[in-house]
């Protein structure tokens, strides 16, 4: 509740020369008022919080600090992807970019450090994006793919694209459980590959 609005209820109290004309019982329950509102406006203020998680993180019955967790962790979540999403289309630029190089002239160091790898939790898995401008793409794919699954990944999903420069992959898992996982380590993993099997 506002200053203004405790400043109004207590003065409303008051008579017109300004003197306390009331007791401590009449005190009391200005205060429980002042509370009640209090508490009354901090209740809509989480049922305004609560509308914007998604529903999976507000199931059953939460405390307040729960629901107030719960928006910490989504918007964690949220800023995750939002640098993802960065991440992927500033390689999506690079990639677009390389359509202006005379490829014949493009050392193989060059066309190397053009190719990323991106991995980032989604609903219940993993998400790899590989984009690639390296012409042997049938073995880098199938060691990629054994790296996942020696991660203990299950690949549910891989979707290949051929462009006149290379290949773009994207591979779905699925995994149990997400918190055993480093995600940075297995993006390392699948960028080593890409080096090792140029």
């Amino acid at each position: 509740m506002r200053k203004g609005k405790q400043h109004k209820i207590l003065a409303s109290a008051k008579d017109n020369d300004g003197s306390d004309n009331f007791n401590d019982s009449e005190k009391k329950i200005i205060r429980k008022e002042i509370e009640r509102q209090r508490r009354q406006h901090m209740s809509m203020l989480n049922a305004s919080l609560r509308s914007l998680l998604p529903l999976e993180s507000i199931k059953g019955k939460r405390s307040v600090s729960d629901h107030i967790n719960e928006a910490v962790n989504y918007i964690k979540n949220l800023e995750k992807k939002v640098q993802d999403l960065s991440s992927k289309r500033d390689n999506l630029k690079n990639y677009t970019d390389l359509d202006g190089l005379d490829h014949g002239n493009a050392t193989s160091s060059n066309r190397l450090t053009n190719s990323s790898v991106t991995v980032s939790p989604y609903c219940g898995g993993v998400d790899i994006v590989i984009n690639s401008v390296l012409r042997e793409e049938g073995l880098i794919l199938s060691r990629v793919l054994e790296v996942v699954l020696e991660e203990g990944l299950d690949v549910t999903r891989c979707v290949s694209t051929q462009t006149d420069d290379g290949f773009f992959h994207n591979i779905q898992s699925e995994v149990g459980d997400l918190t055993g996982i480093d995600l940075s380590e297995l993006q390392q993993k699948l960028n080593d590959v890409i080096v090792s099997t140029s």
